[in-house]
């Protein structure tokens, strides 16, 4: 609540929560209750603990405990702003102080949550070893599965009821008799692990609740036919945008030329309805992965092993997994790559997501790094001068970037000034592999511009760039509006029997603009 002015200013129209409900972790996937916010987020921990005691999966047992209240009190300051709040729903498995499952472990077959879950065996009372086997995520036991129907096509009625009361919760909430703000929309953990008939059914009520809502799976995979049949709004656009941007911006792979990285980017998009495309949560990086400065910085570990796969967050991703692992403050080199992919972001056709701290110059390797204390400029941070591997290493400033932010700043104003980056008509209209350059056109009802960028490391390219009719009548008088790095006037733009030709300096992108 006290950062949502930086929020405004920042430009961004909507805040996506990783879990809030009350958990044990610091990552809070492991959750305690789909109903509470965690008490820790809230003014009287020990209070709100006292008056949870006792709930049980019936919604007519549930209290709304000081740090609820307190979340609540955000979303009404957040829409005031301006700005939507979507939560983290983490429905496939559960934490093992779960109400359900801490009732389950303690009564095992007498407890009324016994079918919650997969269990393999329960105790036997008259042995001395504990018997009691159930499902873990992934085999990790700190994360119970919940149970399915018989035939697998279902969530199971009892925590599937659960989860459709703590979503009305938290969309219509009745606090004292008095509605209050709710959220506006969700994010689902390994949405692919449940069954469809459960999202489908899930969506309805989303939807019915409020038709403007907004449901993003994290799938990692092709997600078209998923989402089309599932009712949800989008997948976190790993398939269809950050791999892609992988093999070409980041790894700069010889087997991911500009023309296979422009048709990767516009063959998985086609394959959404065009109502989906417009609004795919489109991200380069996030909480399950490096930080995209010091993924470009170790591009060099990315391993092609000849399948045509873009390894995405496939190990090499932290000092885990090699000794060669750069954990240093990223050079000017990275950050001009960086500034690229932002501008492809804001530009493209989607619905872009920053990982909290980018825009503040935040780097960092795999969880945990990618989860360290957000810079704000009026804290003072240690210097970053440990190194997990006991490496010699120079001792990097922590600190607020305000350049970094002054330029997520501009890119989003960016998108926002010009209606064709956000709903506009989308074309590619260059590929060039030998330039190592892309280009497209966004044109909407009431501007079009051109985006155009040189990957290539050292070399100012010349393209020229062939619009249809239609679309040249838009540049009658072009000039360089937007580049991601130096300044407009180290790129240039002529006009010439319906050809735009561009010159534009190494490692940087541009937006050109008509009259």
């Amino acid at each position: 609540m006290d950062r949502l002015d930086y929020l405004r200013e920042l430009g961004i129209t909507a805040i996506y929560f990783n879990p809030l409900f009350q958990s044990r972790s610091l990552h809070k996937y492991d959750g305690n209750s789909y109903h509470h916010i965690d008490v820790n987020f809230g003014p009287d921990p020990k209070g709100d603990l006292q008056l949870m005691a006792g709930e049980s999966a019936d919604p007519a047992s549930w209290k709304w405990t000081a740090a609820d209240r307190l979340f609540l009190e955000l979303v009404r300051k957040a829409h005031a702003s301006g700005l939507k709040v979507i939560i983290d729903g983490v429905f496939n498995h559960t934490g093992r102080d779960f109400f359900a499952f801490k009732d389950l472990r303690e009564k095992q077959e007498r407890s009324s949550y016994r079918d919650w879950y997969r269990i393999k065996a329960f105790d036997d009372p008259n042995t001395k070893r504990n018997e009691f086997e159930y499902e873990g995520w992934w085999g990790h036991l700190t994360l119970p599965v919940l149970a399915t129907t018989p035939d697998g096509r279902d969530m199971h009625p009892g925590p599937k009821e659960y989860i459709f009361n703590a979503t009305r919760r938290w969309m219509k909430p009745v606090i004292d008799g008095n509605p209050a703000d709710g959220v506006d929309g969700w994010r689902l953990d390994v949405a692919e692990e449940k069954p469809e008939k459960f999202w489908s059914d899930w969506n309805a009520l989303v939807f019915s609740l409020n038709p403007d809502a907004y449901t993003v799976a994290e799938i990692w995979k092709d997600a078209a036919r998923y989402i089309e049949a599932n009712g949800f709004s989008a997948p976190m656009n790993y398939y269809a945008f950050a791999i892609p941007i992988r093999g070409w911006l980041i790894d700069n792979h010889p087997t991911v030329p500009p023309s296979r990285f422009m048709k990767l980017l516009d063959d998985r998009r086609m394959a959404f309805p065009r109502a989906n495309q417009y609004v795919m949560q489109n991200l380069l990086d996030s909480h399950d992965t490096e930080r995209l400065p010091t993924m470009i910085a170790n591009a060099n570990l990315s391993k092609y092993d000849g399948s045509g796969e873009i390894p995405f967050n496939v190990g090499n991703n932290s000092p885990r997994d090699s000794a060669h692992y750069d954990i240093q403050r990223p050079d000017e080199r990275v950050w001009r790559i960086v500034r690229m992919g932002v501008l492809l972001q804001m530009t493209y056709v989607g619905a872009p997501m920053i990982y909290y701290g980018a825009e503040a110059g935040m780097w960092g390797a795999q969880d945990p790094d990618n989860r360290q204390p957000m810079l704000w400029a009026d804290l003072r941070y240690d210097a970053g001068s440990e190194d997990p591997l006991g490496r010699a290493r120079r001792a990097d400033p922590v600190k607020f970037d305000p350049s970094a932010f002054a330029f997520y700043k501009r890119a989003i104003g960016l998108r926002r000034g010009a209606d064709c980056f956000r709903t506009g008509a989308y074309r590619t209209i260059g590929a060039w592999n030998a330039e190592n350059c892309i280009a497209f056109v966004r044109t909407g009802r009431a501007t079009s511009r051109i985006v155009a960028l040189n990957r290539h490391e050292t070399r100012t390219q010349t393209v020229v760039v062939v619009l249809t009719p239609e679309e040249f009548a838009h540049f009658g008088a072009p000039k360089i509006e937007f580049i991601t790095s130096g300044d407009v006037s180290e790129a240039t733009v002529a006009r010439n029997d319906g050809t735009l030709v561009l010159e534009i300096p190494p490692l940087a992108g541009v937006v050109i603009a008509g009259e």
